[in-house]
């Protein structure tokens, strides 16, 4: 088993550097866990303190349970993955059923954060694109997918997601050991990145099962 961390700031193109792995590798051989999946469990606040969560700040994940479900799969058990909701702003009662896999990938803008988590990892993956790129990106999606006005946005990046990037997120490139410019469309990277994944799961198996 190989354990992937993939961080960077929203818009980044994360999520299609894990597209492009994912769809390189043999179908059910790869788990991905999403940090978002363990934002703090608020059920018992009020909804209107939950609606004040700073989503983008390192205390709204429950690290502790991240590490530990990581540190199971890594030992050959299966996990109870939590669920989050945007809208009541809390966890969710249902969860996600997630089996060992040969690679194991977590996923978020703060993967890299936690050493803890850190720890666990074979591979630290940190995908970086300009400031203006992400904005643009952040843009059209919350735009077309959450119907968010654009001043709005505009008003979120410079308040929010802006500083804790800067604060939070940016300083976890020093412990990527990859760092991918260009996000997803770096076609060389996530083919070097798919040939060492390959690689590793083939020495540790014997035999080739990735192809």
């Amino acid at each position: 088993m190989i354990i992937i961390g993939i961080a960077g700031g929203t818009g980044s193109g994360k999520t299609t550097v894990v597209r492009k792995i994912v769809e390189s590798l043999p179908e059910s051989s790869v788990a991905v866990i999403p940090q978002d999946s363990y934002y703090n469990d608020q059920s018992h606040l009020p909804l209107e303190v939950r609606k004040l969560t700073n989503f983008d700040h390192p205390n709204a994940f429950e690290w502790s349970l991240l590490a530990q479900q990581i540190d199971q799969l890594r030992h050959g058990q299966a996990i109870e993955q939590p669920t989050y909701s945007y809208i009541t702003c809390t966890r969710l009662q249902d969860t996600v059923h997630v089996e060992p896999r040969d690679v194991i990938i977590v996923e978020g803008i703060m993967a890299l954060y936690d050493k803890e988590l850190r720890d666990l990892m074979d591979l630290k993956i940190y995908v970086e694109a300009g400031a203006d790129e992400r904005l643009l990106r952040v843009i059209e999606r919350d735009t077309a997918e959450r119907g968010h006005p654009l001043e709005m946005l505009i008003t979120k990046y410079r308040n929010v997601l802006k500083p804790m990037h800067d604060e939070f997120v940016e300083p976890t490139k020093q412990y990527a050991d990859i760092i991918i410019p260009n996000s997803g469309d770096n076609g060389p990277a996530v083919e070097m990145m798919r040939a060492y994944i390959q690689g590793v799961v083939k020495e540790q198996k014997g035999h080739t099962i990735l192809h």
